[in-house]
């Protein structure tokens, strides 16, 4: 395990960014926690916890919060964005001006872009092809992290020496990271597998057990699949840590956001009402609508994705959804991708 030491902008004050940041603090790193909310700010300088998004969880003294932008990012090492999917663009170009071309951007977000369906890779490429990108997911609840239980995750880059770099800077002996080279088979796992959660959770809003979620989860994993091979990412990655394990954590786990949403809906309350009591971001929501329009472009086939679209959108109850899912023709479990 090589330790790295160096200065970290971290673009982002929520959960994930302050689990991370913490990490990466009690390894000697120096970090500095950027958001656009002063008074989150202020609440973490004096409290040295973030009691708004990761209660109980003391910080370290190498983190410091700002502001400002350009304080986050210039003359960082890294530069990490943990800020919502669909505020990643803004996000980056908000920090380009202070860029230099030897920094290293992670994102961790999870999610699409509704209007132009782009992965956040693909949004850095449009906004600078340049960039030195890594992306870093896996099951790996903030809550969890903060509280330094054992944790997994991947990273990916076209960047080589970028991906060792950051799994070297991330490492612990309670954060273990693999490397990979399919940056979009990360991205992708995951963002489809909260479309999943969102499933997951309805289902048990309704009152269902084990064998509809496995069976979500399952047939879910292979829609992940379909769409993800058509645009280019690699099967396997599918089966790995940003995949399946990713998958399993969201549709399972009490912290998941996109679970306890779909839990609401289940039991009949409006979507909107229900993000509004989970009180953070959804992505879900928004990556449901997108791999909805991806489905489309692409012509794949995705109807469990299609069935919680709908229900989201208001167009259709969960139990009609769910009928006429149990009632799509019969199949074989492994024809050919292009027909599942």
């Amino acid at each position: 395990m090589v330790d790295i030491i160096g200065k970290i902008g971290v673009i982002g004050a929520g959960s994930w960014g302050t689990a991370l940041s913490n990490l990466l603090a009690e390894k000697g790193n120096d970090v500095i926690m950027y958001d656009l909310n002063k008074d989150l700010l202020l609440e973490i300088e004096s409290d040295r916890e973030n009691k708004r998004y990761l209660p109980g969880v003391s910080l370290s003294d190498n983190i410091s919060t700002t502001s400002d932008v350009e304080k986050a990012a210039a003359d960082k090492d890294v530069i990490l964005f943990s800020v919502p999917a669909q505020h990643f663009r803004s996000a980056l170009e908000a920090a380009l001006p202070y860029v230099k071309p030897n920094q290293i951007i992670v994102n961790v977000a999870k999610g699409i872009e509704q209007k132009s369906l782009q992965t956040i890779s693909q949004i850095a490429s449009s906004v600078n092809d340049n960039l030195r990108y890594v992306v870093l997911s896996g099951p790996s609840h903030a809550e969890e992290v903060g509280l330094k239980m054992p944790t997994t995750v991947s990273v990916a880059s076209t960047d080589e020496d970028a991906a060792y770099f950051v799994q070297d800077l991330f490492i612990t002996d309670r954060f273990r990271v693999y490397t990979n080279r399919d940056v979009l088979g990360l991205e992708l796992g995951g963002s489809l597998k909260n479309i999943i959660a969102l499933g997951a959770g309805i289902s048990d809003g309704m009152g269902f057990g084990d064998n509809t979620k496995a069976a979500l989860m399952t047939r879910g994993i292979a829609e992940m699949i379909r769409l993800g091979v058509r645009m280019g990412a690699d099967r396997e990655t599918f089966s790995g840590l940003a995949g399946i394990g990713d998958l399993i954590v969201t549709c399972t786990s009490v912290h998941s956001r996109n679970r306890r949403c779909g839990i609401m809906i289940g039991e009949g309350m409006d979507p909107k009402d229900a993000v509004n009591q989970v009180g953070m971001v959804v992505e879900g929501m928004f990556s449901a609508e997108a791999a909805y329009d991806l489905a489309k472009q692409l012509d794949v086939e995705m109807p469990i994705t299609e069935a919680i679209y709908k229900v989201i959108k208001g167009d259709m109850n969960a139990k009609t959804a769910l009928s006429q899912l149990m009632a799509r023709p019969k199949r074989h479990e492994h024809e050919p991708l292009d027909v599942l």
